[in-house]
């Protein structure tokens, strides 16, 4: 095996553990996002559920109903924080995940091309052997 053909063999490989790596990255990175949504999800269910309602029998339930729904938004307004930061991670993984399947395709196709040019460097090679003619007897 020419140097250079065992030198893209190893490129290859290294390209695609850097494949893999980089779409377990990117898997990590949408169930990240999908937690997020999750929580933020959970966090408006909840914020909802405190509403205030018609019926409030006494005043300090009703503040502490007002504190936990001011705690609440807070707490989504910080979970829209996280999905967006969340999505941008998955955003940035993708790419990741395109440039290194890029740069493995790359490889195999230099790799393809050197393996055409070997089978035809060996093509031309047998077309400038001289032809081997056998001596024959003659003929009886």
């Amino acid at each position: 095996m020419p140097k250079r053909e065992q030198t893209l063999q190893r490129l290859l490989r290294v390209r695609t553990l850097q494949l893999g790596l980089t779409r377990a990255d990117e898997s990590r990175a949408q169930q990240r996002l999908a937690s997020e949504n999750a929580l933020r999800a959970r966090i408006a269910e909840l914020a909802e559920g405190v509403a205030p309602t018609q019926s409030a029998e006494n005043a300090f339930s009703f503040i502490a109903a007002a504190h936990y729904r001011e705690r609440l938004h807070q707490s989504a307004h910080s979970a829209l924080t996280r999905v967006s930061t969340a999505q941008r991670g998955v955003d940035a993984a993708s790419q990741a995940s395109r440039d290194a399947k890029r740069d493995q395709s790359a490889i195999e196709k230099l790799l393809a091309r050197a393996e055409a040019d070997a089978a035809l460097k060996a093509i031309r090679a047998m077309e400038e052997v001289p032809p081997v003619r056998k001596v024959r007897h003659d003929p009886c």
